[in-house]
């Protein structure tokens, strides 16, 4: 299955040249193993007789690891307002249907950026999946590829981007941050144009980390920190989940982002993420050099929040944007991505723009799916769908995911009578129907519960 996959002695040899150092070496010994278990997708058709929907993965997920892990990945900033908002508004679209003209078969394959894809679902940058599974990010990228889709690796990773791109047949995009300052990008961006990366996506909606309440309360930012009390609170959870924690310690334990290397060679500590995001603010004029360094391979700016946003994006020359709010996990409060798309999308189509709109945040199901596309998406991105996937089950989690999204538009698309995507984007608007007021009653409140939860545990 691996089919661009490098011999062991092959990989130290050139992870020791990337890097000079002897932790390289582990680095690419781990990553050989666990590519080739992953490879092995023997738990794959349990899945599919057991998990039903991406909600089955999450809770699979959560009772495989402690908070301390997962509450990275499904939590949201501040009161969660957005992280909610995102998902409620797909709930209260309306669709319509068109019986009397039922299709036989449908076709999900379509063109992104010049690649052929089995279908409109990509997997979006997620940093720091080593916590979720050994190797996370090959493991992940090699089953993206097997399904004939793209993936997005984060600079926030513990695998390199080289392991990383052997690991997949299929197309492999790079999400760049400025961390480290303008030369240790250019050292990034050098290495990923290097190993085969195919665009470059600038992620613009991150002056500062995300405040995240869970995180504050299950000892996760004192744990990175390297304070004992941090330690202290989580060890107890770790410790109940001792699957996950000997899979976590063999692999390494507490990463370091091996993608941000200095001027010395050294990675980047995983401490480190908030004063590098806050020190390493992305500006529209950083482009120009970015384009120069990158050359005539395409450039995505990930993190469009309004229609201003994405005409400059257009004006800077990218091929395409991901309207996005970072999956609720920045500013809180902000409009839901959906809400954005609903003004963007018409606006730019109406314009005739040659720039691709690519989706994310808050696609929870193939019928997402299905709403983005016919509002005015050309493909969707995933990230907690498919994080779920990889910390429930690996790389079987990972392809169980993306057949749920897979097999749910395509279902929705029988409904609607479109055999394919282009069908689907042509005709899809006036199968939906979007309220005007979306959120008349406000947003619920979900937060409080968990955060009661993690001061319940402490005095206990």
């Amino acid at each position: 299955m691996l089919g661009s996959e490098l011999s062991l002695q092959s990989q130290l040899s050139l992870e020791g040249a990337n890097h000079k150092r002897a932790s390289a070496l582990r680095t690419a010994l781990i990553d050989n193993l666990w590519l080739r278990r992953t490879l092995d997708f023997g738990r794959l058709e349990q899945l599919r007789t057991s998990i039903h929907q991406i909600d089955d993965l999450r809770l699979a997920c959560l009772r495989r690891m402690p908070p301390v892990t997962t509450d990275y990945f499904t939590s949201g900033a501040g009161k969660e307002i957005t992280l909610r908002r995102n998902q409620l508004a797909f709930e209260r679209v309306v669709l319509a249907t068109d019986y009397g003209n039922p299709v036989d078969q449908v076709d999900v394959c379509t063109r992104v950026l010049d690649h052929e894809l089995a279908m409109p679902i990509l997997g979006a940058p997620v940093g720091s999946l080593r916590t979720l599974h050994p190797c996370g990010e090959a493991v992940a990228m090699a089953a993206m590829g097997e399904l004939g889709t793209a993936g997005i690796l984060s600079t926030l990773t513990g695998t390199t981007m080289e392991a990383v791109k052997r690991a997949t047949r299929g197309p492999a995009w790079f999400q760049l941050y400025l961390c480290g300052g303008r030369e240790t990008a250019l050292r990034g961006i050098e290495r990923a144009r290097r190993a085969g990366y195919s665009a470059l996506v600038l992620t613009i909606d991150t002056p500062v980390a995300g405040i995240r309440m869970p995180d504050k309360y299950n000892g996760f930012n004192d744990l990175i920190a390297g304070r004992l009390l941090g330690y202290l609170r989580a060890m107890p959870s770790m410790l109940s989940h001792p699957r996950w924690l000997g899979g976590f310690l063999t692999d390494g334990g507490l990463m370091e982002f091996v993608n941000i290397i200095d001027a010395e060679g050294r990675p980047m500590p995983y401490t480190d993420i908030a004063s590098q995001l806050a020190q390493s603010a992305t500006r529209w004029e950083d482009i120009e050099w970015i384009r120069r360094a990158w050359g005539d391979a395409p450039i995505v700016i990930k993190g469009i929040h309004t229609l201003d946003e994405a005409e400059e994006a257009q004006r800077r020359g990218a091929e395409a944007i991901v309207i996005s709010n970072h999956g609720g996990r920045q500013l809180d409060r902000v409009r839901s991505s959906l809400e954005t798309l609903i003004e963007v999308g018409p606006v730019l189509r109406g314009r005739g723009t040659k720039m691709q709109i690519l989706f994310d945040s808050g696609i929870r199901s193939g019928f997402d799916v299905a709403i983005a596309l016919a509002l005015g998406a050309d493909a969707v991105l995933v990230g907690r769908a498919y994080a779920f996937g990889l910390g429930a089950a690996g790389g079987a989690g990972v392809v169980r995911a993306f057949e749920i999204l897979r097999d749910e538009l395509a279902h929705t698309m029988r409904h609607w009578g479109c055999r394919t995507i282009e069908q689907l984007k042509k005709h899809g608007e006036r199968f939906v129907s979007a309220p005007t007021e979306l959120f008349p009653g406000g947003v619920p409140d979900t937060l409080e519960p968990r955060v009661a939860a993690h001061r319940s545990r402490r005095q206990g």
